[in-house]
């Protein structure tokens, strides 16, 4: 016998289904149909292990879906639909994307780059009729399943062949060599005829890796023949042509076809009788075990891995200089080095210029089985109007924490809002050398969250005001027309408009079905404009918007009423951004803000107003918290800034889960509250705790010396004005004295079963008898420990001795407790707040606030959580009251409410929503420099 043919694969090959030319896109339904044949042995072996490596895949990530993607662009061949037929029975979703043969280069590279991006596809195969190196290697070498990328070429070459992907076509001759022909390889004459590229260089390796020597051959080349004669294996690589004729293959010589066969009438490499074993289903096979490894190792990338964080390295100066010198001193990381390093992934991650991003919540399913990491609550003593530095002390110890101490950590903190930034405060994005850069980046406009919540705002406030001029000129009918449009003779309700429906007991999708009575009931909402509680709002410290006329236009037809301005952080749609969970969530909360009473006292929602869903496309992206980073090079989250007056007044409740995650069980989250404990601490608790379903480790609650003299009975603190002597001189009685309010915020604190960590923000003025005086009073009162913290002058360094003990302390066992239950009555949760938090003796309800509380508890709105809106200068409502003062009536003047946050907030006195400018404004000092654009006096 001249030679040894083995059975080669026919188009009609058993097992094998041929779809349907047109065919574009299946999920696969797995399994094989009825009455088909068992596919060849090699081929079902492998596929075989292809299945247990993928149900093992699903087992431990159940929403994972393999998915391959084919781009093409020539006829079909067998090996190609063998793949799908295999692909169908295991389960994997194909994506066929059919491209003219004749489509240009730029066009398949277009298609390839939208599949690299897709987080979906798992695998990629090309199926082209010319394939060139520009094209192949666009393709993603993760995704290359037929490793013909330069990049798995060369791991191949090297030897590195566990790191990518080998060509099947060629693994497949291995397989059929040694399984089928049970061929030693050892010392064999290896001929490749017609194999290049891709193919060539893998059969190569493969084959003397097997000790064979290896021969290749293109179909013109004269000494063929003797080729062919000296030959034990012939491997051919590509369809002969007919004209060049071939005899003299030696006897008992073992021949593989590696060429593709069409399905388009006919086989292109048998028309001379040379055949040999066909490889197409065992390549087939071996591109869906590369699919299956592909995928193994995109779980394996999800998974939490140990952070790779380099840090940057401060050199303090002294005397310290300004907060910009230092922030513009200090070169950042670029964020997306940053991302790397703490386990972000490419696709997970939206890059705003170089040195901040919006992180996608994504995460949050792919990381959903890691614990979480500590979770670190930085609270304050009751403040000077100066502040005392929570913000400096949260991210020193994250600095320390991470730069100092090798553990993950995590900083999350509230976008500041651009109002006080130009008006009397300034920038907020800490000090000293504890801040978070660039420092211009975060206090100037961001990545646009607040102007998303704005432009929500304001649409809603606008739909409001022209609902009540359209119901108020047009007949039910006329409003019906409108709102239920005739397009192209056909009406449809919007989704939103049948959730309407719904609610009104309406049970009906059919415009024409409604009754008269029915279409009055849709389409007047019947607002009360006296009631209307929903304001525009403008990120801007402007008073002469605190109150307005809106409706003085002749086209307004006099539907004129006063309203007003508040700050776009005072928005409710900001406390919503900072309490969702999920894109879902934002959404259903956004729907149920309350924005008026209609006539008969009942709510009025976004919802009913048919907006939620513009609301939504609006704060989509504003929805992702933002990544920046602190100046030692640690990652800081800044995402949402509620106002702390009318609601919780901390970061978002995303951020924090991220964050959580991202740290690791041994890292830690340090977050914020707003203003002194007494308001922030508690709302957070209250609030934001049972929002979250997140438990707080441990609370550290900020001082400085001279917040304690102010409250032992020194002067009067005032921004801008000079330090009297008693703050700059030691004072061991006003010390002594003011430490009441420290122990009343520790005793505050340890209500809700947390430990307190004191830190003691030292200032260059402080004695070392003050320091070791406020840290003995704070520990006798219970304090888990209390340290003196330098981080402003020494970033981290100066932060280590409280990052220890906020490590030992969150090893404690916690013991957390909410203040009340949310099912008592409104008044006895202001009540509880007032008497166990304030210390007052009693609450004193005005007449407003009474009716109001009868108005939410009839709407059912009285089991919300309380957010206290109160002056964060006094654990009282008058300001001027330091210390710990006791025995108060608080006054309640009003009582209003956020739906769509989730909560109802006491007004304590008058509340402002609109800050003014002062005589003289921070933007006196702000400028940009027009040569290099840097800009100048913002801290």
């Amino acid at each position: 016998m001249r030679s040894t043919l083995l059975r080669r694969i026919a188009p009609n090959l058993p097992g094998i289904r041929v779809l349907p030319r047109g065919y574009s896109r299946r999920a696969a339904s797995g399994g094989t149909s009825r009455g088909q044949e068992e596919p060849p042995s090699p081929a079902r072996e492998i596929i075989q292990r292809s299945r247990e490596t993928l149900t093992g895949l699903q087992r431990e990530n159940s929403t994972f879906k393999p998915l391959l993607a084919i781009i093409q662009a020539s006829v079909d061949d067998l090996t190609l639909e063998t793949t799908k037929h295999f692909a169908e029975e295991l389960g994997v979703d194909i994506l066929h994307i059919r491209l003219p043969q004749e489509s240009r280069d730029e066009d398949i590279i277009d298609e390839i780059l939208k599949l690299n991006d897709d987080p979906k596809v798992h695998g990629l195969v090309l199926h082209l009729n010319n394939l060139n190196s520009k094209v192949i290697n666009t393709v993603r070498p993760d995704k290359d399943v037929d490793g013909i990328t330069d990049v798995n070429l060369g791991k191949v070459v090297r030897g590195n062949v566990q790191e990518g992907f080998v060509s099947p076509a060629a693994s497949g001759v291995i397989e059929l060599l040694e399984k089928n022909a049970k061929l030693s390889l050892e010392g064999k004459r290896v001929l490749l005829v017609g194999a290049d590229g891709f193919l060539e260089a893998s059969l190569q390796y493969l084959l003397q890796k097997k000790g064979s020597t290896t021969v290749t051959s293109s179909w013109q080349t004269p000494q063929l023949q003797k080729k062919l004669s000296e030959a034990d294996i012939v491997v051919i690589g590509s369809a002969k042509q007919k004209e060049i004729p071939i005899s003299g293959i030696k006897p008992g010589a073992t021949v593989i076809n590696c060429s593709h066969e069409t399905l388009s009438g006919g086989s292109e490499q048998h028309s001379d009788g040379i055949g040999g074993q066909g490889v197409g289903s065992t390549a087939a096979a071996l591109r869906i075990k590369n699919l299956a490894e592909s995928s193994r190792r995109w779980i394996e990338a999800q998974r939490y891995k140990k952070w790779n964080l380099h840090c940057l390295k401060l050199n303090p100066l002294s005397p310290v200089p300004s907060d910009i010198e230092i922030s513009r001193a200090q070169r950042p990381k670029g964020i997306d080095v940053l991302a790397k390093e703490i386990g972000l992934l490419a696709d997970e991650i939206e890059v705003y210029g170089q040195t901040k991003a919006k992180v996608r919540l994504s995460l949050l399913d792919r990381l959903k089985e890691q614990p979480d990491g500590k979770y670190i609550l930085v609270a304050g003593i009751t403040p000077t109007p100066l502040g005392e530095g929570k913000s400096t002390v949260t991210i020193g110890l994250v600095q320390a924490l991470t730069a100092h101490k090798d553990l993950n950590s995590f900083a999350c903190l509230r976008q500041p809002s651009q109002g006080p930034t130009f008006g009397v405060k300034g920038g907020a994005a800490g000090g000293g050398y504890a801040q978070v850069i660039p420092m211009e980046e975060f206090n100037l406009h961001l990545t646009g969250d607040i102007h998303a919540i704005t432009a929500a705002n304001n649409l809603l406030a606008a739909a409001i005001d022209a609902r009540i001029l359209h119901e108020g000129s047009q007949s039910d009918k006329a409003l019906y027309n409108r709102l239920v449009p005739s397009i192209n003779g056909v009406r449809a309700f919007s989704p939103i408009q049948i959730a309407r429906l719904r609610r009104l007991g309406i049970d009906k999708t059919e415009p024409r079905t409604l009754t008269e009575e029915e279409i009055g009931k849709f389409v007047r909402l019947d607002i009360d404009p006296a009631t209307i509680t929903w304001q525009r709002v403008l990120d801007t410290n402007d008073r002469f918007l605190r109150k307005i006329t809106v409706g003085q236009g002749n086209a307004e037809k006099g539907f004129v009423r006063q309203a007003q301005f508040d700050i776009a952080v005072a928005s409710e749609i900001m406390a919503i951004l900072a309490l969702t969970n999920s894109l879902q969530d934002m959404k259903e909360r956004l729907g149920r803000m309350v924005v008026a009473n209609d006539k008969k006292g009942q709510p009025v929602t976004a919802e009913d107003l048919g907006i939620t869903g513009a609301l939504a496309v609006l704060m989509k992206d504003a929805i992702k918290p933002n990544l920046m980073q602190t100046l030692e090079g640690t990652p800081v989250f800044v995402h949402a800034g509620p106002f702390a007056n009318i609601a919780h007044g901390s970061s978002s409740v995303l951020a924090d889960k991220i964050a959580l995650k991202l740290v690791g069980e041994n890292g830690f989250v340090v977050t914020e509250a707003g203003f002194g404990a007494d308001i922030g601490m508690e709302k957070f608790f209250n609030i934001k705790c049972r929002t979250s379903g997140l438990i707080p480790n441990v609370v550290v609650l900020v001082a400085t010396i001279r917040a304690l003299k102010m409250h032992g009975g020194g002067p009067n603190v005032t921004s801008g004005a000079p330090l009297a002597k008693e703050y700059t001189e030691e004072n061991l009685s006003l010390v002594e004295q003011g430490c009441c309010n420290l122990q009343k915020q520790i005793e505050i604190a340890h209500q809700f079963g947390v430990p307190v960590v004191v830190a003691l923000n030292v200032f260059k003025t402080d004695s070392q008898a003050e320091v070791d005086l406020v840290c003995k009073i704070a520990k006798g009162s219970g304090a888990f420990d209390a340290v003196q913290c330098n981080h402003w002058s020494a970033g981290g360094r100066g932060a280590i001795e409280l990052a220890q003990a906020v490590k030992e302390a969150a090893s404690q066992q916690s013991k957390f407790t909410y203040l009340y239950d949310l099912e008592l009555p409104i008044a006895e949760k202001i009540r509880a707040i007032a008497q166990k938090v304030y210390g007052a003796a009693d609450i004193e309800l005005s007449p407003k606030a009474q009716s109001k509380i009868e108005v939410y508890t009839q709407q059912g709105f009285d089991n919300l959580p309380i957010c206290m809106a109160k002056t964060h200068l006094s654990l009282s409502h008058q300001p001027e009251k330091k210390g710990v003062p006791t025995g108060f009536i608080l006054p309640i003047s009003d009582v209003r409410a956020s739906i769509g946050a989730g909560f109802i907030y006491p007004l304590v006195g008058t509340m402002s929503t609109m800050p003014g400018l002062p005589t003289r404004p921070c933007f006196y000092d702000i400028d940009l420099d027009p040569v290099t654009e840097e800009v100048k006096g913002l801290f």
